[in-house]
């Protein structure tokens, strides 16, 4: 009988990306993920990025926030489903405005902290969404709406649609569970981790991105309805 393995073993096995080109950044993130039982490898370039991302047990993607621009993300994510982290120095912390423009551009978090430990803590609760699920579902249906895990494919009405990573899990999430109320934070907690500042922002532009693709009226939408003051639920 298999069994799951325990999150330090998984953790050792798993690289972190950091892609920058500040020494001093570089070296006190390696020096905080590697003293944890992980490993990391830093690089300059995103050619180089995206050669490293490829290979087996990359989990993570840790970029410099000043090189996160949308031609990159988007390589970066063509190359990887790892999580994407943003950083950037505290003493310099972007606005809600550019945080809210990162997370369009599928950003998994946005972090403004000199901690390394922080950063290390926000990265564990990403990963641990991360492990596999001991559930035995593979395929979701609600009304028009199926979703087939294994082949990471969403349908409306048999027509495929294109989600990225965190509309997909948010609508998995519904799907596991119509007609739930969701609250914001709930929801938050479930798909990107738990202790985040401006997510409750994240998930309001995630949702209203999924509402576009799934939503035969989208500015009026009747599979993902807004409970106000409150969150979203699926109707079943």
């Amino acid at each position: 009988m298999m069994q799951s393995r325990p999150s330090s073993v998984v953790a050792a096995r798993e690289t972190i990306l950091i892609f920058s080109r500040s020494e001093p950044f570089v070296e006190s993130i390696k020096r905080t993920f590697d003293t944890n039982g992980y490993q990391s490898t830093s690089v300059v370039t995103l050619g180089a990025a995206l050669s490293a991302v490829k290979e087996p047990g990359a989990a993570l993607i840790i970029i410099d926030r000043r090189l996160g621009d949308a031609g990159t993300i988007h390589q970066l994510r063509d190359a990887s489903a790892a999580p994407i982290i943003a950083v950037q120095d505290a003493v310099d912390s972007c606005t809600d405005e550019e945080c809210l423009q990162d997370y369009e551009r599928d950003i998994d978090l946005v972090v403004c902290t000199k901690s390394p430990r922080e950063l290390l803590a926000r990265a564990r609760a990403i990963l641990r969404r991360r492990l596999p699920r001991s559930e035995s579902h593979h395929s979701y249906q609600v009304g028009k709406v199926k979703m087939d895990v294994d082949r990471h494919e969403v349908s409306v009405g048999g027509r495929l649609v294109e989600l990225t990573p965190k509309e997909f899990q948010i609508l998995r999430q519904f799907l596991e569970s119509p007609n739930r109320l969701f609250s914001r934070q709930e929801m938050l907690n479930k798909v990107w981790g738990e202790g985040y500042a401006l997510e409750e922002h994240a998930l309001d532009v995630h949702i209203h991105s999924l509402r576009q693709k799934i939503e035969s009226d989208p500015a009026r939408p009747r599979l993902i309805v807004t409970v106000r003051g409150i969150g979203y639920k699926l109707r079943g």
